[in-house]
Order: C-alpha cells, then structure tokens, then sequence
C-alpha cells in the first residue's frame, strides 16, 4: 500500500473542496475546506523531496491549466494530471510532464462508456499512461461511476465484471467515495472492500479519510491491494486530523523502510 499525495486546483489555486458541491462553479454551492497561500509547486517540490511517487494533480474546472503545468514542472514523471482530459490534450499533459493522464468524463457519453472514445484515447497515449477514474456514488443498493465534476449519474456500474474489463484498458485506477470526499467523516469500508475483491491493477482510493486509523482501514480492508490519496484531513491542507510526515512515515513503513 502507498500514500498517494494530491494536488487539487480550483480557480488557478490549490484548494481543498468538497467535489460534491462544484456546480458549474456556484459560489453559492462550493463548499471550500482550504484554500492556501503556497502556489502548486510547492507541493510537487515536497512530494518529490519525500519520493512520494504517483501523486494526482487535479484541474477542478477551467483556468487551472498554468497552475498545474507549474506543478509537473516542480517534479517532471513524478505526478498524474486529471480534469478535463480528452484525446485531443492528452499528449500535450504527457510531453509538460505529466507521468498519466486521468480521464473519466470523455469517456462516457449520454451515460455509457464509450468504448470507441476509450480505444481511441488508448491508442494515442498507450495503455502504460492512462489512469481510469472511477469515482462513484452508492445508488440502487450498487456504486454507480458520475462524471460532470460527479453531478451526472452513468449507466456504468461497479462491477467486477467491469473492473476487470475494463483493466485492459488502463494502467491503473482511480477511485473517489463521492459520498465521502471532502468530509474527513470516515471512509467507505464496502466500497474499499468491493475494490479490494475485483481489482487486478493498481488502483487509489480516495475519500472520507480523517486520520492515520482510516489509512491502517484501508491497509486491512483493502487486503494491502489498494493505495490511498488523503486532502482535508492534512495538516498541510489546513486539516488536524493527521500530519503530513504522519502520512509520509506511514507510506514508507508499508514499503518496509
């Protein structure tokens, strides 16, 4: 099991929000954990010193493009970029440093995934740089993928049937709690333990996580085969529940440093 650290960009700055309530950028809907006074490269800069490899850069909407091409400056084929991804741009994120790119939204279209848009997109950046985010909502006694900055519901349940499919098409998994992220409110143990049951690739967890406790859960829930990504809950993020060299020194004792 790894740390993986985050970088989440919201206006040209790195933010910690809840996901949930990023409606077409509606101040009066935003709920905004932390804003900080540090540009992205001071992040990329940390995780790098710490070797904290496949950490995610995320765009939350539009004018994060500058910004998170300062971050995959500070550390170049050490962070993943995410949002707004699609094959037209995908090669452009790869040659500013970007390790993978992460797509969810442009694969899907009317609420399926379109396989012809997936292929395509694998052909041009190779499977190797691709990272699928599979961030989901409980629904119908099922967890149910949502695009559109998580507002639209997809027809894409997760399955492992469809994990394992769909395995062939990437390098990896990314996989928000939608229902959790950005509450530190504990993390989702039947998602965590559905992941850990069907996944056969790398795959990161993401949400609800509050303090060190919610990493061993994750650990042991998730059989030791799932990573984890960790925001407001950090004290670098304006969060108390757990500090960043707390993450770190955990993130090496499970590499047996």
């Amino acid at each position: 099991m790894r740390f993986r650290p985050c970088i989440d960009l919201h206006g040209g700055r790195v933010k910690q929000i809840v996901g949930s309530t990023l409606v077409d950028d509606r101040a009066d809907t935003l709920q905004t954990n932390f804003s900080s006074e540090f540009p992205p490269s001071h992040y990329a800069t940390l995780y790098r010193r710490d070797d904290l490899r496949g950490g995610h850069v995320i765009m939350l909407g539009p004018g994060n493009e500058a910004a998170a091409t300062e971050a995959l400056r500070a550390w170049p084929g050490g962070l993943q970029v995410g949002g707004g991804i699609n094959a037209d741009n995908a090669a452009t994120w790869l040659d500013r440093g970007a390790s993978h790119v992460i797509v969810t939204s442009h694969v899907f279209h009317d609420g399926v995934l379109d396989e012809e848009r997936l292929a395509d997109l694998v052909q041009k950046v190779g499977k190797n740089r691709l990272v699928l985010d599979l961030s989901c909502r409980f629904r119908d006694m099922g967890y149910y993928v949502v695009t559109d900055r998580w507002q639209k519901f997809t027809e894409l349940e997760v399955t492992p049937v469809v994990l394992e499919r769909l395995a062939g098409f990437c390098d990896e998994f990314l996989v928000h709690a939608v229902d959790v992220e950005g509450k530190c409110m504990g993390v989702d143990e039947r998602l965590i333990e559905l992941l850990a049951e069907s996944v056969s690739i790398p795959t990161t967890y993401a949400g609800g996580v509050s303090c060190l406790a919610d990493l061993e859960l994750i650990r042991d829930r998730g059989r030791g085969k799932l990573d984890a990504t960790v925001g407001s809950a950090l004290d670098i993020f304006g969060g108390c529940g757990m500090t960043y060299q707390e993450a770190v020194a955990f993130h090496w004792r499970q590499q047996g440093r």
